[in-house]
């Protein structure tokens, strides 16, 4: 360990930031795949309002997701916490109270999704149009519930473990498998959104019986035994605590995409609907490194952080910003200029390739400098600023981004839904700036021997 504490406080900081970012990295790209390709081939195989139907499913899968990420987060800080005191036997019982909770949480949700799968879907913005296709897809989704959820649970206590590549792994078999079966139930056996659908749950099964056996093997250092796996409501009570500001966070971008989809169908058509489904999910792909690298960098202002050595924290800040921009930026060109030839990919629809050139185009004006606000929010996050890193993590979307959403629309129309992205990044950029420019002027001082 001290080595490593060595080469974190001494090494050179690029290739640091790359050994800690690219396991994030590889995983965060992986994870947007899974809608990223079952879009492409219901585009492709289906059409336009195939895509419409699966961004209103979008929040409902976002909801299954969260569940996951709070067991997983709270179970994860007690193991390692436990793993730390020597305790391993509590350690075993946190990973059979995370499983317990993960399935009866899944199974209390699941059951009133089918129930009033209609209610939700009309809810959620579904016309008439794609009604049954949405409803094809949800009703199919919902049985993998509970094994989406063991995933990414489990993928979190794995790298808890300090395991990151298998983490990777488990999201690259699923992935993988899914590119390999969506054409397959899409093209060869014609089931359109429910073969997307049908190759979605079996991969996510085949990440969950990898999980599994990595578990009962002895490569793990949990001890996977059923002896382990009976509720313990202290337990059970730590781990819901600790996870539940992320299962928040999780709630409220299902929210936000509610928000897109209730807009869009007020002011447009669901051909807007399946452009603005199309444009989120490039913005998300693009950002999914962006986040890889913040997660790497809070690692290495941690350390530096805790060391006194400021002047590295703002060297570091740097690189990451420069990385981020060059990613971004790389994204914000592709884009900008050939956004025909990127729908093309998605959909054979000349109408609505046509139709979301513009609105592509808008959404990703202040795309280059997403970075520095992602990373801004790390940097307080690392420093343990919990007040700088909440605001300007809420800021681009609850502070900003809602009521952009609610307001523009009023004067521009659907023009006014695509202004609100670029519209709350600036606002978030500028507000991000404030901080983190507050923040350097304090590490000068502290390098300097100043108080503040």
């Amino acid at each position: 360990m001290e080595e490593q504490r060595q080469l974190i406080l001494n090494g050179n900081l690029r290739a640091l930031l790359f050994k800690f970012s690219v396991p994030a990295i590889t995983g965060m790209l992986i994870s947007a795949l899974y809608n990223m390709v079952d879009t492409l081939f219901v585009g492709r195989g289906v059409g336009a309002l195939a895509i419409s139907s699966l961004t209103i499913v979008l929040p409902l899968q976002i909801i299954m997701m969260a569940f996951g990420i709070m067991i997983g987060i709270g179970s994860a800080s007690v193991i390692s916490r436990a793993f730390g005191a020597g305790d391993d036997i509590k350690a075993s019982k946190a990973l059979g109270n995370g499983v317990i909770l993960t399935m009866l949480l899944s199974v209390i949700f699941l059951i009133p999704g089918y129930i009033f799968a209609d209610k939700i879907l009309y809810f959620f913005g579904v016309s008439s149009e794609t009604f049954t296709m949405a409803y094809d897809y949800m009703s199919i989704i919902l049985i993998g519930f509970v094994t989406y959820s063991l995933v990414i649970f489990a993928n979190n206590l794995i790298r808890a473990e300090g395991k990151p590549r298998t983490a990777m792994y488990v999201m690259i078999i699923g992935a993988v498998l899914n590119i390999i079966l969506d054409p397959i139930f899409i093209f060869i056996f014609k089931l359109g959104v429910k073969g997307a659908a049908i190759a979605t749950i079996v991969s996510q099964f085949s990440s969950l019986i990898f999980v599994l056996i990595f578990f009962i093997s002895k490569k793990s250092g949990y001890t996977f035994e059923l002896r382990y796996f009976k509720p313990e409501l202290k337990i059970s009570k730590e781990i819901l605590a600790i996870g539940f500001p992320s299962f928040i966070l999780q709630i409220l971008g299902s929210v936000i995409f509610l928000i897109f989809n209730k807009s869009v169908t007020k002011y447009g058509t669901d051909m807007h609907l399946a452009v603005m489904g199309l444009g989120l999910r490039m913005l998300n792909f693009i950002e999914m490194p962006i986040i890889g690298i913040a997660q790497g960098y809070s690692t290495l202002v941690s350390f530096n952080f805790g060391a006194k050595k400021y002047l590295r924290i703002k060297s570091v800040l740097k690189e990451a910003i420069l990385w981020t921009i060059f990613i971004a930026g790389t994204g914000f060109l592709v884009i900008m200029f050939f956004p025909g030839q990127i729908l093309s990919f998605f959909t054979k629809d000349l109408d609505l390739i046509v139709l979301g050139i513009t609105p592509l185009r808008i959404i990703i004006i202040f795309l280059p400098f997403m970075g520095f606000q992602i990373l801004g929010g790390s940097l307080f996050q690392s420093i343990g600023k919990t007040v700088p890193a909440l605001i300007i993590t809420l800021s681009r979307q609850l502070l900003l981004l809602i009521p952009a959403l609610l307001i523009l629309p009023l004067f521009f129309g659907i023009t006014g839904i695509w202004l609100s992205v670029p519209v709350s990044n600036f606002f978030s950029i500028i507000l991000t700036f404030v901080f983190v420019y507050f923040q350097i002027k304090q590490f000068n001082k502290l390098a300097a021997g100043t108080a503040y």
